[in-house]
């Protein structure tokens, strides 16, 4: 698959794709023409990378599970990474669950006050 339809399937710019090959996260191939193709599963593993991105991994824990997610094999230290990845996320979204409930409690609040500023 050329770079421009794994983007288009992907959903992500080819620059993206570029910065992936740079960071060893994605691996692609040149044609006798010289253009980039890539493998079959290569709009899967970019959606991985797009969802491990997404949740603040970086490039270097993102190289980490690749393989794993690939082959089912994990490097001695990947669990603890992992771990703590796992960990960081769950303070994450209680830090987030807060706030919701702090924003929920002051749109009731604004409603009950027919939205009106009060300055006594």
């Amino acid at each position: 698959m050329r770079i421009g339809e794994v983007a288009a399937k992907a959903g992500v710019s080819v620059r993206a794709l570029r910065y992936y090959k740079q960071q060893d996260l994605l691996r692609s191939s040149r044609n006798p023409a010289g253009q980039r193709r890539y493998p079959d599963g290569a709009v899967e593993r970019v959606r991985l990378i797009q969802q491990l991105y997404s949740v603040n991994l970086t490039s270097r824990t993102i190289r980490e599970v690749l393989p794993f997610a690939d082959s089912g094999g994990a490097s001695p230290e990947l669990p603890e990474l992992l771990g703590a990845e796992r960990d960081r996320l769950d303070r994450q979204m209680t830090d987030l669950q807060n706030v919701r409930r702090r924003l929920r409690d002051c749109i009731t609040e604004a409603r009950n006050h027919g939205g009106t500023g009060s300055s006594s």
